[in-house]
């Protein structure tokens, strides 16, 4: 199986820079035309030498727009992780939840005691007025 892998990992740099070159824009392609860079890339996948060429030579790479990588803007806005028994919009949730339900249980169990009155009657042979 392992005798597979280089054949794999060039097949799969292949159909990335095929893919890649055809999703590229007219303008970003140097050097030669777009159709030109498709058929090297077709044409000498096979010993890497055309998608090697079309990644270092063929495509213009442009740097992010406010000249920090992704890292760096990461490493600049981390965000700090509250645990939940620390956040108190959390906590406040779960008291107005506990409320809710609270309410809940006190109309379920009302509701109990009504029909439980009612089949008491029943049994005893009162009518009821409803």
């Amino acid at each position: 199986m392992l005798r597979y892998l280089p054949f794999l990992l060039v097949l799969a740099l292949w159909i990335y820079a095929f893919i890649d070159c055809l999703n590229t824009p007219e303008e970003q392609v140097r050097g030669l035309p777009k159709v030109v860079w498709v058929i090297i890339i077709l044409l000498f996948g096979e010993v890497l030498v055309g998608p090697v060429a079309w990644l270092v030579a063929g495509k213009q790479r442009t740097a992010p727009v406010t000249g920090s990588t992704p890292s760096e803007w990461h490493r600049n806005h981390r965000t700090e992780f509250v645990a939940p028994d620390d956040n108190p919009a959390f906590l406040k949730s779960l008291k107005e939840e506990n409320k809710k339900d609270e309410a809940l249980l006190k109309d379920w169990e009302a509701d109990l005691r009504r029909r439980e009155e009612e089949l008491r009657r029943r049994e005893r042979g009162e009518e009821t007025d409803s």
